[in-house]
C-alpha cells in the first residue's frame, strides 16, 4: 500500500539479524508451510525480528513486486533468495505454483509491497489455495496502515470499526459509497492514493461535522496526522500542496448522535450526571438503542466542553 524508504536512525540490520536468530531460535518453523509476513509501510525499522528470521529461513519468497522486494531484502542484508512474482493480475495462477513448492516440502514466505498481505494487498487467494490443499499457513503480524491510523485517531468507545479500504474510483459510485457510510454507526477506515485524495475529500465533505482523522505518509519522514470535520477536509487539502502527496489512511469517526434526537440526548445527559462516562454510555445505548460509539463520542464532546 505504501513504499518503504530509508530512514534516519534505523538500527544496524546485520545486528538485527543476529538478534532475530537468537530470539526465534527456540520456535519451530515447519517445512511445507506458507509464512505470511508483514513488512514496513514506510520506516524500514518497523520489521519484526521474527519476520527477519523467516525471510532468511525461507526457501523462496513470493512477493507482489520482485524488484521492490529485492531492494527491501538488501536493506536488511538478505541476499540470494529466489523470488516468485505473485500479484493481483496473476495470483490465481501463481498460487498453484507456490502450492506445488509447498507440497514438495519448501518453506515459502509471502510479502506484499508494504504492510500486512491479504488485507488490502494481494495474498488472500494464495492463502485460500493453501487452505484448500491442507497446507499450513503461519501469519507473522507487523505493520498495518489500518491499525496505525486507528491508534492515532483518538477513538473511544467499544473499539468497533469497519474496514472499507479504497472506495470506487468513479465519481458516482464513490459518492454512493460515502452516502452509505453516512448511515454507518461504527468508525470506518479508508485508504486512498494521492491522485484521488481530493475527490475523496469532496465526497466526504457531504458528511458535514462528522470527524475524520487523516493519516498521511504514516511512519515516514513527512508523516502528518490531523482530525477535523469532513466538511473542512477539501479546504485543508487545498491549503498546502504537500498535503495531497503520499499515501493516505483515513478514519471516519462514528456518526454523532443526531442533534434532533432529544430523547436520546436527554437520557445520556441524565446518566452522565450520575455515572462515569462508560457506564452512562452503556446504559444509554441499552435504553435508547442508539449506537454506543456515537454516544461515547457525544459524551466526550460534552465532557470536554464542560471542562
Amino acid at each position: 500500500m505504501t513504499t518503504p524508504a530509508p530512514t534516519i536512525g534505523a538500527p544496524s540490520f546485520p545486528l538485527a539479524l543476529d538478534a532475530a536468530r537468537a530470539a526465534a531460535g527456540a520456535q519451530h518453523y515447519p517445512v511445507g508451510a506458507l509464512y505470511v509476513v508483514a513488512t514496513p509501510i514506510g520506516n524500514l525499522a518497523d520489521i519484526t525480528l521474527r519476520a527477519l528470521h523467516v525471510l532468511q529461513l525461507a526457501d523462496a519468497i513470493a512477493c507482489e513486486d520482485t524488484r521492490h522486494t529485492q531492494q527491501l531484502l538488501r536493506s536488511y542484508g538478505i541476499d540470494g533468495k529466489p523470488l516468485i512474482a505473485l500479484h493481483e493480475h496473476n495470483e490465481a495462477e501463481a498460487a498453484q505454483g507456490v502450492v506445488a513448492r509447498l507440497q514438495s516440502g519448501q518453506r515459502i514466505a509471502y510479502v506484499s509491497d508494504a504492510g500486512t498481505p491479504a488485507v488490502s494487498d494481494p495474498g488472500a487467494r494464495l492463502v485460500a489455495a493453501c487452505a484448500a490443499a491442507r497446507i499450513r499457513v503461519l501469519p507473522l503480524p507487523g505493520a498495518s496502515s489500518v491499525t496505525t491510523a486507528l491508534s492515532a485517531s483518538g477513538l473511544a468507545g467499544d473499539g468497533h470499526f469497519v474496514f472499507a479500504g479504497f472506495l470506487p474510483s468513479k465519481a458516482g459510485e464513490r459518492q454512493s459509497a460515502v452516502d452509505a457510510l453516512a448511515q454507518e454507526p461504527r468508525a470506518v477506515v479508508l485508504l486512498e492514493a494521492p491522485h484521488r485524495i481530493a475527490a475523496l475529500a469532496d465526497a466526504l465533505a457531504r458528511l458535514g461535522e462528522r470527524p475524520v482523522t487523516v493519516g498521511r505518509e504514516l511512519t515516514k519522514q513527512f508523516e502528518q496526522i490531523t482530525t477535523l470535520p469532513c466538511a473542512d477536509l477539501p479546504a485543508w487539502l487545498a491549503a498546502d500542496a504537500q498535503r495531497q502527496r503520499g499515501e493516505f489512511a483515513l478514519v471516519l469517526h462514528p456518526a454523532p448522535v443526531s442533534g434532533d434526537d432529544a430523547d436520546t440526548e436527554r437520557v445520556l445527559r441524565l446518566l452522565l450526571a450520575e455515572l462515569p462516562t462508560k457506564s452512562a454510555v452503556k446504559l444509554a445505548a441499552e435504553i435508547t438503542g442508539a449506537p454506543r460509539n456515537a454516544l461515547y463520542e457525544q459524551a466526550l464532546r460534552w465532557r470536554q466542553h464542560d471542562a
